[in-house]
């Protein structure tokens, strides 16, 4: 990274020791009859606390699994979850696929958004009597689940379903596709200079679609992604909509996922992870053609000493590189990749 000090102006930097994750109090259960809730205060590696997941669920309605209906702030339907994942390292730990943002992104600085984030809404959500065929529906705000309403009085929505079949010995098989649709805001109004929150104006959208696949081979587990993405050019320029573009176009991307699991026994699991992700349209079209693209690496492995019905413990220990591509320039000279990895053992347990 650049470095002030550095005679080249470029330099590696290593930071290593012992720290803290985090902390989330999980409480859960049934208030009636097809009546249940989640409430989870969670804390930061400093300590402040924010509510990770808060919402109330209304299942069975009209007496049938095809209508259920989820209010609050609650995870989307995503085939990985980043709140339950199996990867814990600061690079390793999210999925870049649900999180990325093209590099020159102005928007991202300002109102940063993830597919794999806690959103506030509503979620219409069925299955069969078996759970072999699924889909959801949910109307979010247009806020990345901040709360407060930063951005103003906008929508999105985010829509997923799935199909599960038996694949003779090898057992049952599960393909699906998600959609997210969703705008911000390009300006706000100011008062005294400062910007009002809240009340956003000109909105422009993004989109992220995405196929997957989720593959059992008796001990091992393979899940495939692709995904398919915009995002409007006034929202990436971090201009007002009523501008001109001035040759300014959509940044579109890709991005593709492999991930590997196989469970030695029910103690001992083995994880792999590898995401590319490939710009197909820069805002600019001056930008180079790969600048922003990102390959990432993560394997790892949970062993479980013990586990109970009241408490568990796992040994984690992780290794995860990221390279970006053009991510950064030492003063005039040419735009240079960056790589950033992570080394990370750790306990994780539950109580």
């Amino acid at each position: 990274m650049q470095v002030d000090q550095a005679a080249s102006g470029v330099q590696s930097i290593t930071t290593h020791g012992f720290d803290l994750s985090g902390l989330d109090i999980l409480t859960a259960g049934t208030l009636n009859k097809n009546i249940s809730f989640l409430l989870v205060p969670s804390a930061d590696s400093t300590g402040a606390f924010h509510f990770e997941s808060a919402w109330v669920r209304f299942d069975n309605l009209l007496k049938t699994t095809w209508l259920n209906v989820k209010m609050g702030k609650f995870e989307l339907d995503n085939v990985f979850s980043e709140k339950r994942n199996l990867t814990l390292s600061n690079t390793g730990g999210p999925y870049q696929i649900y999180h990325f943002q093209p590099l020159t992104d102005v928007s991202a600085l300002t109102t940063p958004f993830g597919i794999g984030d806690n959103q506030l809404g509503l979620e219409v959500m069925g299955h069969s009597k078996n759970s072999y065929t699924r889909y959801s529906v949910s109307v979010l705000s247009s806020n990345d689940g901040q709360v407060g309403l930063p951005t103003g009085n906008s929508y999105d929505v985010f829509l997923a379903g799935s199909q599960a079949f038996e694949a003779g010995g090898l057992g049952l098989q599960r393909v699906g596709g998600f959609a997210y649709l969703g705008q911000l805001p390009t300006s706000y109004p100011t008062s005294g200079g400062t910007p009002i929150p809240g009340a956003g104006q000109g909105y422009k959208g993004f989109k992220r679609e995405g196929i997957y696949g989720m593959w059992y081979l008796k001990k091992l587990d393979v899940t495939t992604m692709f995904t398919h993405n915009t995002e409007n050019a006034y929202l990436v320029a971090g201009i007002p909509s009523t501008d001109s573009l001035g040759g300014l176009r959509d940044a579109v991307w890709n991005g593709a996922l492999i991930e590997t699991h196989y469970t030695v026994n029910p103690r001992w699991i083995i994880v792999n992870r590898y995401e590319a992700i490939r710009m197909s349209q820069q805002v600019d079209p001056t930008f180079p053609s790969d600048q922003g693209d990102i390959d990432a690496l993560t394997f790892g492995t949970r062993y479980y000493p013990f586990m109970h019905s009241r408490d568990g413990f796992a040994i984690h220990p992780e290794y995860s590189i990221l390279r970006t591509r053009g991510n950064f320039q030492n003063g005039t000279g040419p735009i240079q990749d960056s790589t950033t990895s992570s080394l990370f053992v750790g306990f994780d347990f539950i109580f």
